[in-house]
């Protein structure tokens, strides 16, 4: 009976077990054969499996060898398989007895080097937890790998250097060491977060108002514009969200290192993503690169964003098709990339962060500004009615004097704001503890706005007068309640107040702009 190596494959962001089997057909010409739907990466093992298996003293069969990779109707793709290969191919020669305690119940990744060294792989967190969710014992992984893999718990990985170190391993004539490190407590990994953003809201001076709205958006996962002057601070409190943006859970860190990790974006050598993502592409950016795309539909900015933030500065200069194709995402918190060689569904869970400028030059309404009102409109035209509508909050950012920066007291600092948006999220995770899905109050239903945020006649009277004099959608008004829901949670209170309304519509400088913009030109 044949021995079956297990290796993984990854599809989206999910691994699959993949069964490696290897046989010889004497009396045929010398050749090793791989089928099992491959690549041209898995097509090409054959030439490093020959070369990594003399450079360990061992022989090559004079024989045809054939491997296979099931499920044969499961596409392949990457170097990863090399090792698993090489190990059933030298089973299969009676040149490695193994012992079956060490590979019946063990995975194998990993890229083999002409000298027979072990390189590091794309995709090891997915194929990790696809390898504890069939109940294996152990993983063997490249040395660089090793953290990566370990951060799954229900599973031993051994991280080993050669092929040489895999084959001492499997015989038994050889123990892999044993993890020494003291791993680190979430308390540190907040700490290291907060180092590694190197940024903190107490640099801020001056935008007072700005900083309560940003605290908004925060506690309730809501999404924000600012718009201002070129220089008043936008990308500079942009950058600094997720400082204030609570610990990322054990479930989301994992989701956003399986997604760095297919990406190639992991560091080498490293464990667990803990920082939330802060994503800020260029505005020449294409849809592919945004939504995701490529021969293997590999995830985009929206998908990289996932638990995190995606900044979009110069708002109105991206392509419109681009702003467009983030309606879904935004919405349904997911994508789905369809290509030739398969469909993969990401992830896409992401906190929308934008900036603009008030008009082409930048300096409506002061008296700097010498745009039209047809230039100022068909500016803002660039971004669509639909895509506004899925911004809660769209607030202005006015402009502070540098000498006066000096007089201005400074925001509280990241860690502060951070306690009040933890304390608001946590009551909201208590809201919702029954609903699957849902963590925060942007998330809500309709049939939730419905149950958990009732006004009263005033609030009802003030938002009813709001929205016949802006001309509100459906959505837009749904995502105002719940705006205002977050303000009474910030503030700890049971039911939505007069005064949360009028805090939310504070919120809404765009509309207010706009309306007064279409005055002054109706007038002249």
């Amino acid at each position: 009976m044949a021995t079956v190596v297990k290796c993984f494959s990854v599809e989206g962001i999910e691994g699959h077990l993949v069964e490696i089997e290897a046989t010889s057909l004497r009396g045929q010409q010398q050749m090793i054969s791989v089928i099992g739907l491959g690549d041209q990466a898995v097509r090409e093992a054959a030439e490093r499996m020959q070369a990594a298996i003399e450079s360990c003293g061992y022989e090559i069969p004079h024989d045809k060898m054939i491997i296979s990779l099931a499920p044969g109707n499961l596409r392949k793709r990457g170097s990863h398989y090399d090792l698993a290969m090489t190990i059933a191919l030298l089973i299969s020669t009676d040149q490695v007895t193994v012992k079956r305690d060490r590979i019946d119940n063990c995975g194998m990744i990993g890229e083999l080097s002409l000298n027979g060294k072990l390189r590091p792989c794309n995709g090891i967190l997915p194929m990790t937890s696809e390898a504890v969710r069939i109940g294996l014992k152990t993983l063997i992984v490249p040395e660089e790998n090793a953290k990566e893999a370990k951060s799954i718990s229900g599973i031993t990985v051994h991280g080993m250097n050669s092929l040489q170190d895999v084959i001492y391993y499997i015989e038994g004539r050889a123990v892999a060491e044993k993890e020494k490190k003291k791993e680190s407590t979430n308390e540190d990994n907040l700490k290291e977060s907060n180092l590694a953003y190197g940024m903190d809201f107490r640099d801020v001076k001056g935008q007072a108002e700005l900083v309560d709205a940003i605290v908004l958006a925060a506690a309730g996962g809501h999404n924000i514009l600012m718009i201002g002057e070129p220089g008043c601070g936008k990308s500079m409190i942009a950058q600094r969200m997720p400082t204030i943006l609570p610990l990322m859970s054990e479930r989301e860190s994992l989701e956003v290192t399986k997604i760095q990790s297919i990406s190639g974006l992991l560091p080498p050598d490293h464990k667990i993503v803990r920082m939330r993502p802060f994503r800020a592409p260029h505005h020449n950016i294409s849809l592919n690169a945004m939504i995701g795309g490529g021969s293997f539909a590999m995830p985009g900015e929206v998908s990289l964003a996932h638990n995190g933030v995606l900044f979009l500065d110069e708002l109105a200069e991206f392509n419109r098709s681009t702003l467009d194709s983030l309606r879904q995402p935004m919405e349904d918190k997911h994508v789905t990339i369809s290509r030739v060689n398969g469909t993969n569904c990401y992830p896409a869970n992401f906190m929308f962060v934008a900036a603009m400028n008030p008009c082409p030059c930048g300096y409506y309404p002061s008296s700097r500004c010498k745009c039209t009102d047809y230039e100022i409109a068909h500016y803002r035209s660039k971004i669509s009615g639909p895509i506004l509508d899925r911004i809660d909050i769209q607030k202005d950012v006015r402009s502070v004097d540098y000498f006066d920066l000096t007089r201005e007291t400074a925001a509280p600092s990241s860690a502060e704001l951070r306690k009040r948006v933890e304390k608001a999220r946590k009551i909201q995770q208590e809201r919702f503890t029954d609903c699957e899905g849902i963590n925060c109050n942007s998330q809500m239903t309709s049939a939730l706005v419905q149950n958990y945020c009732q006004l009263d006649n005033e609030s009802t009277g003030i938002l009813r007068e709001a929205s016949q004099r802006n001309g509100f959608s459906a959505r837009t008004i749904h995502k105002l309640l719940k705006v205002a829901r977050t303000s009474a949670d910030l503030d700890d209170v049971e039911n939505i107040r007069t005064d949360d309304i009028k805090r939310v519509l504070r919120c809404r400088d765009l509309d207010r702009s706009n309306r007064n913009m279409y005055t002054v030109g109706g007038e002249q």
